[in-house]
Parts: C-alpha cells; sequence; structure tokens
C-alpha cells in the first residue's frame, strides 16, 4: 500500500508560501541585476577601447599600419635613444660629454678607402690612440654601418628618408651639398643633448692630441682653409671639416640658426653659409665666442702646416676626387712615418710631401 502524504499543518502551509515567495523575489533582484551589470558593460567597453586607442601604442591593438605617423614617431623615439645610448658610451670625463665624431658613407668606408687611412693615423699618433675610444663613427648608409661594425666600437646609423647617401658625393653636387647640411642638423641635436664634440672629417689624418690646444674662451672653434694669424678675425676662411663646439643652449641655437640660412642661400656650400651668418647681428646677440683654429696645428692641402713637431691634425682639403685624396692622405701618413722614425736633431729638417695627387685644377671628367 502506497504511503499517504503527510498532513501539511496551517503554520507549516504559511512557512512554505513564505520561503517561496522570498525565493521569487531573490530571483527577481538578480535578474535586474544582471541586466544592469549587461547595460554598464555596454556602455563601457567602447570608452575602454578608445581609452586604449589614445594611450597604447597603435601596433598593440591595431597593427603598424593603421596610424602611420604614431609609427614613424615610434621610430624616432628609438633612433634618438640610440644615439643617446651611443654618445654616452663613448663620451669623454674631461672634457666632461665630450665625443669624437665623422661622418661616413659606403664610398669612403670600403676596405682601402679613407676609413682605413683615417683611423690608422689614430693607431701611429702621439697620445692619439686612446681616442679611438670616444670615436662615435655616424654612417649614412646601410653599407657603411656593416662596415663600421667590423672595424670600430661605436657606430650610429644616421638614416634619412628618401635620400641616398651611398656613392661618391663630388663637392658642389646636389648630394654633396644635401649631405652637408644633413650633417649640420644632426650636429645640433648632438648639442641639444648635452654633449660637446670634435668634429672631424674621415679624410683627416691625427698625429697629436688636438684637445689640449683648443682656446679656452671659445665656444665655437673651428679649422681654416686659411688662416690670418687671428683666432678672432671674422675674415678667416673657416673649414666645416674640423670644428670643436661646446654644448650650451647658445650653441644649439646657433647651429639652427645656421641650418635654416641655408633657405635664405640656395645651391652653397654649409661653409660659405657660416661666412654669410658669422657677422649676423643675431649671432652676436646668442653671444657665441667663435674662434678659429691655426693652420699650423690644424692643416691641410689648402695651408700646410709647416711645423711637424707641433701639427695636430692634416686634411685633404682642396682635393677633388677620392682616389686623390686616398693617395695624398697615405702620403701624409708616410711623412709622418718618417718624421717619427728620425732622430731628434734631423726632424726639424722634415717637411711634406703633398700634395702628390691632389690639384683643384682637374677638370670636372676628371673627378670621379
Amino acid at each position: 500500500m502506497a504511503a499517504l502524504p503527510l498532513p501539511v499543518t496551517r503554520a507549516a502551509a504559511s512557512d512554505q508560501q513564505q520561503q517561496q515567495g522570498h525565493g521569487g523575489a531573490g530571483a527577481e533582484v538578480w535578474r535586474r541585476a544582471a541586466k544592469a551589470l549587461l547595460f554598464l558593460a555596454a556602455v563601457a567597453l567602447p570608452c575602454l577601447v578608445l581609452y586604449h586607442r589614445a594611450v597604447v601604442a597603435p601596433g598593440d591593438l591595431f597593427g603598424a599600419a593603421a596610424i602611420p605617423w604614431r609609427r614613424a614617431a615610434a621610430d624616432l623615439d628609438s633612433e634618438d635613444g640610440s644615439l643617446e645610448r651611443v654618445l654616452t658610451a663613448a663620451a669623454m670625463r674631461r672634457p666632461s660629454d665630450t665625443v669624437i665624431l665623422t661622418t661616413l658613407n659606403s664610398a669612403w668606408s670600403e676596405p682601402g678607402s679613407v676609413l682605413d687611412v683615417f683611423l690608422e693615423s689614430f693607431r701611429s699618433g702621439e697620445s692619439t690612440r686612446e681616442l679611438l675610444q670616444h670615436l662615435v663613427i655616424v654612417s649614412l648608409d646601410t653599407a657603411a654601418h656593416a662596415r663600421c661594425g667590423q672595424v670600430h666600437r661605436h657606430c650610429f646609423a644616421l638614416v634619412t628618408d628618401g635620400v641616398d647617401f651611398s656613392g661618391q658625393k663630388n663637392f658642389m653636387t646636389d648630394g654633396y651639398l644635401r649631405m652637408m647640411w644633413r650633417r649640420v642638423d644632426f650636429l645640433r641635436e648632438v648639442l641639444e643633448k648635452g654633449f660637446s664634440f670634435v668634429f672631424t672629417d674621415t679624410d683627416i689624418v691625427w698625429f697629436r692630441n688636438p684637445l689640449p690646444h683648443f682656446y679656452p674662451d671659445g665656444d665655437f672653434q673651428i679649422a681654416c682653409d686659411h688662416f690670418t694669424g687671428d683666432p678672432s678675425d671674422l675674415n678667416n676662411a673657416p673649414n666645416g671639416g674640423f670644428a670643436y663646439v661646446r654644448s650650451s643652449a647658445e650653441t644649439a641655437e646657433f647651429y639652427r640658426f645656421w641650418y635654416a640660412a641655408r633657405e635664405r642661400h640656395p645651391g652653397l656650400h654649409d661653409q660659405d653659409v657660416l661666412n654669410a651668418i658669422k657677422r649676423d647681428p643675431y649671432v652676436g646677440e646668442l653671444g657665441v665666442r667663435i674662434r678659429f683654429l691655426s693652420t699650423e696645428l690644424f692643416g691641410g692641402l689648402c695651408e700646410p702646416s709647416r711645423n711637424l713637431s707641433r701639427v695636430c691634425t692634416m686634411h685633404a682639403n682642396c682635393c677633388v676626387g677620392l682616389r686623390r685624396k686616398i693617395g695624398d692622405l697615405n702620403a701624409m701618413l708616410q711623412d709622418w712615418r718618417r718624421y717619427r722614425a728620425l732622430p731628434r736633431e734631423e726632424k726639424r729638417e722634415v717637411s711634406w710631401t703633398v700634395p702628390r695627387n691632389c690639384s683643384l685644377f682637374h677638370t670636372q671628367e676628371e673627378r670621379g
């Protein structure tokens, strides 16, 4: 016989109904809460996406191609950081935060070319080998950067979009002028980062440490094609291939003014523009103290140093054509080695055998 259900008292029935009523109310509360949460999520999600779009790098959410100007800014930041690291690693302690800089393209970096003679001069000079640890080679194309990595410690790749600096750039050609102006703008960046520098063209051989011979009162000191004998004389003919510049807000602004002045003097070399602005009232207002370096200490083929016992550097200026430069740079090194090998009493009789190959009078067809 089936068991009969137990009788339910009124009190028990009342308790059961109350429990069922509370359960129904609780379910209703949860349903409403769920709807509210869904509504909040629907509103918050688009806001969250917009927030991430504003603050997260574009490649993280949308891919690099979605916002190309952001990608370009990120690349610039990366290049800027790389420059900072290279300069910091190479900087001297005395003078504080000073680096030696040279620029290089592939035509000058090939084995047996200008770069090899340049580096060899540091190794064979007096108190110059240790300066190599403070030299930063700024490469203007990928081939030059690869070559730098093979032969030197501090290398920086200076990329210029849409410009090919790899080939030989003959004097005053369009490619040559672009390369020179890019150099001026780059040196301004170095100054703004707080680094003083000795800039040297790669077609300069170093025989002695030049740092003790810079003027203590000069902010911008530059070598000359012709030196009048007075380091403050603005009639000196400057050569931008060698300069010592102290970092300051004034020298950075001077470089910015120099670079901007190219637009007022289209088609001119950076040295010619420097000659045009060196007497500008604005330069005087900046208070940048300009000094010109003696060719006795910082000579070149335009005006060779006459004293091998004092000369610090020699420049293959006033010379057109890469092969001719290499020939006379090697000859300078030979003269230097011959000088150093002689007894002291015979050293004063040694003189340069250059120029051998260089001349200003070669025709355009011979300049390759």
